[in-house]
């Protein structure tokens, strides 16, 4: 009997002693440093993926050696079920436990896409369309089926979306950005709308949106939009005509060849504030922050036009003789063409 039990005994520590020796050999894998080299790793965990799988997706990339420790080490901790799906990349000093708790955060490598102040939206739009890494769900919508898709119950789509940089991971959609530019402009506009300056000749956020997008257009330096912002209200309020080349741009679409000629000037579309007043009907442009504010916070000024320089600047004017003056100084030569 006695020999039984110091049979078990024995067998009770080479039990304990292979636990405590397995425990401490995981815990020494878990916190090791990775060989992974002096340029980063790229590694793709796609959905669906097993935790078997991903291990030995990492062991065949080189991340991690031999597949079962890890495998082990993610068991243990109850984390396999809880890898994330996306792009990773790892670089410098980093253990598989580091790494498994980055793939359980989700903490993927993100890319960017910028849309440009001043952008059409069909700019932003072809610039989301031929990044590498966004997911493309808008190509050969009509504009009308976009924005139903994008849930926004409006008429048009330019204007509305916010130009700014967004990161995202590989495979978001085109329309998810969208969808975010969206509702950046939305909140942007309700913001500066609720802090507009009193009296503006402005009947809702879109005319705002649609001023300050022409401010966008005409402004060559940053620290002049207010003043351009000012040219246009003033008009506004006196129903004079805006007589703004970019809106005449924009109505001529693909047809622009980069020279605006006379006839052009003269040729009556709804963006053509030579021939028609107020406002036209949509926005031309993707205005940024600065223009927002811009056109509901103008400057004080009783000028009527200005001129560009030539260079970047512009000279404002109050009266017609003055600003035929800034003409025949800054841009008389061949500016508008017969």
């Amino acid at each position: 009997m006695q020999s039984i039990i110091r049979l078990l005994k024995v067998l009770l520590g080479a039990v304990l002693l292979a636990v405590v020796t397995a425990a401490a050999a995981l815990y020494l894998y878990a916190h090791h440093d990775l060989d992974l080299g002096s340029a980063p790793v790229a590694f793709e965990l796609r959905p669906g993926s097993s935790l078997r799988g991903v291990a030995a997706q990492l062991a065949a990339a080189g991340v991690i050696g031999r597949p079962e420790p890890f495998v082990l080490m993610a068991r243990l901790r109850g984390d396999a079920a809880n890898l994330k799906a996306g792009n990773y990349e790892f670089a410098g000093r980093l253990s598989p436990l580091g790494l498994l708790e980055r793939m359980t955060r989700g903490d993927v490598t993100l890319v960017s896409v910028t849309l440009v102040e001043g952008w059409t939206f069909r700019q932003a739009l072809k610039a989301l369309q031929s990044h590498p890494k966004v997911k493309v769900e808008s190509a050969g919508l009509a504009e009308s089926e976009l924005l139903q898709r994008l849930g926004m119950v409006r008429s048009h789509a330019e204007g509305w979306f916010f130009p700014d940089t967004y990161h995202f991971s590989e495979g978001t959609s085109d329309l998810a950005i969208l969808r975010r530019a969206h509702r950046l402009m939305v909140r942007h506009l309700e913001r500066e709308w609720e802090r507009r300056a009193p009296g503006l000749p402005l009947k809702s956020p879109e005319e705002a949106l649609i001023l300050a997008s022409i401010v966008e257009k005409e402004t060559g330096r940053p620290e002049e939009r207010a003043q351009v912002a000012a040219v246009f209200t003033n008009r506004l309020r006196i129903g004079m005509r805006l007589q703004t080349d970019p809106t005449v741009i924009y109505g001529m679409g693909e047809a622009f060849d980069g020279n605006i000629r006379r006839s052009d000037l003269t040729a009556d579309t709804p963006y053509n504030t030579y021939t028609r007043a107020g406002l036209p009907p949509t926005p031309i442009a993707l205005p940024g922050l600065d223009s927002l504010r811009a056109a509901l916070n103008p400057a004080a000024s009783d000028a009527m036009y200005f001129v560009a320089r030539g260079d970047g600047s512009s000279k404002f004017s109050k009266t017609l003789a003055e600003h035929e003056r800034a003409v025949d100084l800054y841009q008389r030569r061949g500016r508008v063409r017969q």
